[in-house]
């Protein structure tokens, strides 16, 4: 969700600048640093006695982070001022690292570095700030005035030192506007996200007695999404770089999802809450839309800049993998004000990018209907419907899988519904056609592998396939050689590389080793496996004669060209779509078949998984320019289920 005058975005460092470093490591700092300082102040000419070595100092240790030796290069306040003035800056700024060197250039040109006077003189030296975003530091020009005191010269304080625009009072802030978010949309141009109640956790960085103790407090308490947590230390560079009178917002909480959380962040001292109407949850399709959280330490491993501990960010599914072109980036500001923040001077300004809308190919109509087909079941399930014509995903359904899409990246035996696969390969390659004449024996033996069912008379290839023949197919393996119905499974699309921008299982159709695997492979069992898109896909292709690559974000650039469509064999789709169409008739899909153009294959299939044996119920098929998979992990009627997706009626007539 939007937020605003955040502190800036960054990285993961793997260190940070420490602040309050020890003596004896400001002394090796300030040895390895002198001589770059040194060697940019030696191409002058100079009179004694020099300013050069108190303007060298005073930089070297104010460097390195040495503040109280640098203070006591100065005049005109008490030294412990400078020194804490000195100090605020790289907290102020959240900075991973500060150089500073003498001279500057103005309009292209160099200048005198120290410009001497008398007893008096002006240094000029250039400050370049690393503010942790992969990109160009801050840089820029500053100024510094020193008088002789006793024979020595010294640094006379003025804020302006630190930046020529800093005045008494003021201090350097970070303010960042996040812009809104933008959204995922559906066919219809409507978001797919809603909003729920929630509250902004956060802090007013003024307020806190202890700042430490509050994030670290708020960090240990922090337990999102399986003990992720914050990261305290890099909450401390944003508190201490925000304005510190602003609400600066740390997390975002939906309610009541988070109530246990939100009752023991209330117990920490300095923390804030502001209820609010968040966009943050999904509509429907929750495990591919993803959704949003805080940005916890291991997230920000993931998205990178210019993102920080607290954000909103998305967290998982389309929000996760879009996040930048969903989230854009913020627009940040180094400003001077003072402790009121009314009185604001901006020094530097890097302008965001603003957020881009994510179009999807999701149908809200189809997604009713695919979430309502899988309603009540006691099972895990899944549900694809893609556009044959297109590609598009239509709808996408997950129930009882525990967040995981398992519509897209479900790993399944595919059972006879594979058979789809196996016929177009008999008929393309095989010589055979869906009124050839074939045998269903109960029992057949194939190389090393024993294949039963019922035993059926003989009769065309398409009645044993309405009957669910497992040996009619183990023994018409023999009509293809290995190699061959590999290739035609790639022809569908399985095992291919679809360019998809979302994580999906394209199915593995591996090379059989022997007649036995060939049979098995033939009968979708052995080593075959598919995600229910894949085989939409497969009754995508055996509708229209394409396959064609899927998509599910419309809009988005691909890194990886999707492979071009593969036409089929115009006579073995002719054979397909009569083989699906009597199945849908008289065979295991009848009770799919709602109106004369639903075709379809229902099939069993048995699989281990970590040693116990287990049911994946599947329905496979298309009617008019829809395609669609069910996969149920139990045995279930699943045309039943195709039936009610199809009118959207619990009793399978609309």
């Amino acid at each position: 969700m939007p937020m605003t005058n955040g502190g800036r975005r960054r990285i993961a460092r793997s260190t940070r600048a420490v602040r309050g470093t020890r003596t004896r490591r400001r002394q090796a700092a300030s040895l390895a640093v002198s001589g770059a300082l040194v060697a940019s102040v030696t191409t002058g000419c100079w009179a004694e006695p020099s300013a050069m070595p108190a303007v060298r100092d005073f930089l070297i240790a104010w460097q390195v982070g040495n503040y109280e030796a640098a203070a006591g290069k100065t005049v005109g306040i008490d030294r412990r001022q400078v020194e804490d003035a000195l100090g605020r800056v790289r907290q102020q700024l959240d900075a991973a690292s500060l150089r500073l060197s003498l001279g500057t250039q103005v309009k292209g040109s160099d200048v005198d570095q120290i410009v001497k006077k008398g007893d008096e003189a002006d240094a000029r030296f250039t400050v370049k700030i690393d503010l942790g975003e992969n990109g160009q530091p801050w840089e820029y020009p500053g100024l510094m005035h020193l008088k002789r005191v006793g024979g020595k010269w010294k640094v006379v304080w003025s804020p302006s030192i630190i930046h020529t625009k800093l005045k008494p009072g003021q201090r350097l802030a970070v303010v960042t506007q996040v812009p809104k978010r933008a959204a995922i949309t559906d066919t219809q141009g409507r978001s797919v996200v809603r909003a729920v109640d929630a509250y902004m956790v956060g802090v007013y960085p003024g307020q806190l007695a202890d700042p430490q103790k509050t994030l670290d407090l708020l960090a240990k308490q922090t337990k999102i999404d399986g003990g992720r947590r914050l990261d305290a230390e890099r909450l401390l560079g944003r508190v201490q770089s925000a304005p510190p009178q602003e609400f600066l917002p740390l997390l975002t909480l939906e309610v009541p999802a988070h109530t246990k959380l939100i009752q023991r962040l209330n117990r920490v001292p300095g923390i804030q809450f502001q209820g609010v109407k968040a966009p943050i949850a999904p509509a429907y399709a929750p495990e591919l839309i993803g959704g949003l959280g805080p940005a916890t330490a291991d997230r920000l491993q993931q998205v990178g800049a210019p993102y920080q501990p607290g954000d909103t960010i998305g967290v998982s599914g389309i929000q996760l993998l879009q996040q930048r072109r969903l989230a854009g980036t913020p627009t940040v500001r180094v400003v001077a004000q003072d402790e009121t923040g009314r009185n604001t001077e901006e020094l530097r300004s890097w302008p965001g990018q603003d957020p881009q809308v994510v179009r999807t190919t999701l149908d809200p109509g189809y997604q009713r209907r695919a979430d309502f087909a899988l309603d009540g079941l006691p099972y895990p399930a899944s549900m694809v419907a893609v556009r044959p014509s297109t590609g598009e995903v239509l709808a996408v359904s997950n129930h009882e899988t525990k967040g995981k899409n398992l519509a897209f990246e479900g790993h399944y035996p595919p059972g006879l519904t594979f058979g789809i696969v196996s016929a177009e390969a008999l008929f393309s390659q095989g010589g055979m056609n869906q009124t050839s004449r074939t045998t269903c024996p109960g029992r057949v033996t194939v190389g090393n592998q024993t294949f039963s069912n019922k035993a059926r008379s003989a009769s065309t290839f398409a009645n044993h396939f309405a009957m669910s023949c497992k040996t009619t197919f183990a023994q018409l393996s023999s009509k293809l050689d290995a190699q061959t119905l590999v290739k035609e499974a790639g022809q569908l699309g399985l095992g291919q590389n679809w360019g998809l921008l979302v994580p999906a299982f394209t199915g593995s159709v591996p090379t059989p080793a022997d007649d036995g695997e060939k049979a098995a492979a033939m009968i979708g069992e052995g080593k075959v496996e598919v995600s229910p898109l894949a085989m939409a896909l497969v009754a995508a292709a055996a509708q229209n004669g394409t396959w064609k690559p899927p998509y599910v974000l419309s809009d988005v650039p691909k890194p990886v060209q999707p492979p071009p469509p593969q036409n089929l064999r115009p006579e073995s789709i002719a054979n397909l779509k009569k083989l699906l169409g009597r199945n849908a008739k008289v065979g295991n899909a009848r009770e799919a078949r709602v109106s004369g153009d639903v075709v379809g294959v229902a099939a069993l299939a048995t699989y281990q998984q970590d040693g116990v044996t287990k049911t994946v119920s599947w329905f496979v098929g298309s009617y008019s320019d829809r395609a669609f998979a069910i996969a149920v992990e139990g045995r279930v009627n699943t045309p039943q289920l195709a039936a009610r997706f199809l009118t959207g009626s619990a009793t399978g007539r609309g």
